[in-house]
């Protein structure tokens, strides 16, 4: 492997590296568990997560600017959606094995 290859190989690991991190925080799970059932408001999101508006706010921020979720404004309501439906597939994969090893259910997730 020449010395381009290898450099292009080091920024794949290190872009892959980032996008785990980004999907090792579990509120950020619980937000896109909340958006995979459809499109929700700011509000909707921080009831079901159950965390502070601000924490919220900050975790959607950093998935929209990875863009997995799109957000549009409709007034003073922003509503966010699944933009990036592979890493959903991803978690979902991943969340599945997780509970299926522990024997759960979990509604819209698959084993």
């Amino acid at each position: 492997m020449d010395s381009t290859d290898r450099k292009a190989l080091e920024q794949l690991f290190e872009d892959v590296s980032h996008y785990f991190a980004l999907l090792s925080q579990p509120t950020r799970l619980k937000i896109l568990y909340a958006v995979c059932q459809g499109e929700r408001t700011v509000n909707d999101i921080v009831a079901e997560v159950e965390s502070t508006q601000a924490n919220v706010s900050r975790q959607l921020n950093m998935l929209y600017r990875a863009r997995i979720l799109a957000r549009r404004k409709e007034g003073s309501q922003v509503y966010y959606r699944i933009e990036d439906e592979r890493t959903v597939e991803l978690c979902r994969m991943v969340c599945g094995r997780m509970a299926s090893r522990s024997g759960m259910v979990v509604p819209g997730v698959t084993a």
